[in-house]
């Protein structure tokens, strides 16, 4: 199975996933098109933090994805 990539950047996304206030708002994952998970992280702060580590984690090893599944 061939994996794709997403048209969206790493770049971008990693950088809003770090900036705290776009971090916490979960903007990184709408902007990954995961807009459900990004509101639920806007009113939980980023998951209490946790989830926002996670993310960034998951960025930094080539392992986030969008919403169509595709590696950022």
């Amino acid at each position: 199975m061939e994996e794709t990539q997403s048209p969206r950047s790493r770049t971008t996304t990693f950088i809003l996933s770090l900036l705290i206030i776009f971090g916490f708002a979960g903007v990184h994952r709408i902007y990954a098109g995961k807009v459900w998970t990004g509101i639920l992280q806007f009113f939980t702060l980023g998951g209490f933090v946790v989830w926002q580590v996670i993310d960034i984690i998951m960025l930094l090893g080539g392992a986030f994805r969008d919403k169509e599944e595709r590696i950022i």
